[in-house]
């Protein structure tokens, strides 16, 4: 890679790293566009069914393509439904400058509105361009079939980097697939749900729905789960 061309991906991943900081937003205005407040999600599911009732059907949704992620396959289209079914767009929602996607799931039996928290995209996008600076990614140990540890230090970090978790107050580690994306690790939440509530799970089930149902919050950029015989957290198996 040319120098200049390095300096560029350098840049650009300093400056996400700033936006990732949180310091856009002054007190209060940042905390609005923070929270995954209950009254917005209920108010875009009342947009949304009224949307639908009136349009045979058809859900106020953006078009993307198959193979695209479950948890963010989905997206609300605002401009469907505002102004003629919800008075404005959530001030949480990117669209205004806020740092959720709002998104649908169960399209086909109960569309539900849910939200992804978009500064875990930020952070994977800080990674690629990492990557791109590297021309490779580091793979350290294995912690799954086919998923790795990340060498952080190859990678230019002083240290790993692991996102706020959504549903606790745990830090979450990122893995690397053997298809050389990167991912969140939920396994943390989802061991503490298993242990604490006892779901009827079994063995090659994927068990992120146990996040996806009951949170606003999505396990978005994650890969699937199971649990083993003994009811321990285990990324499910995939094709090579």
């Amino acid at each position: 890679m040319k120098s200049g061309s390095k300096r560029i991906l350098l840049l650009m991943v300093a400056l996400i790293t700033t936006i990732l900081s949180g310091c856009m937003y002054p007190g209060d205005e940042k905390a609005v566009r923070e929270n995954p407040y209950e009254e917005q999600l209920q108010s875009v599911q009342k947009a949304l069914e009224s949307y639908q009732n009136n349009n045979g059907g058809i859900l106020p949704i953006k078009t993307r393509e198959q193979e695209t992620d479950l948890f963010i396959k989905y997206p609300v289209e605002f401009s469907k439904i505002v102004p003629a079914y919800m008075e404005k767009i959530p001030s949480n929602a990117y669209e205004v400058g806020g740092i959720y996607q709002y998104v649908l799931t169960d399209v086909e039996e109960n569309p539900t509105v849910k939200l992804v928290d978009l500064r875990v995209a930020e952070r994977i996008r800080e990674l690629n361009l990492r990557k791109q600076i590297n021309g490779k990614v580091p793979f350290k140990d294995a912690v799954g079939d086919n998923v790795y540890e990340i060498d952080f230090e190859r990678m230019g970090y002083k240290e790993p980097i692991h996102i706020p978790s959504p549903y606790s107050d745990a830090q979450l580690p990122l893995v690397v697939g053997g298809d050389g994306n990167f991912y969140i690790d939920y396994s943390v939440d989802l061991g503490r749900i298993i242990e604490n509530e006892k779901p009827d799970v079994k063995p090659g089930d994927d068990i992120r729905h146990l996040l996806a149902d009951h949170y606003p919050i999505l396990p978005a950029y994650s890969l699937p789960y199971t649990v083993n015989d003994q009811n321990e957290v285990i990324f499910l198996r995939q094709d090579k």
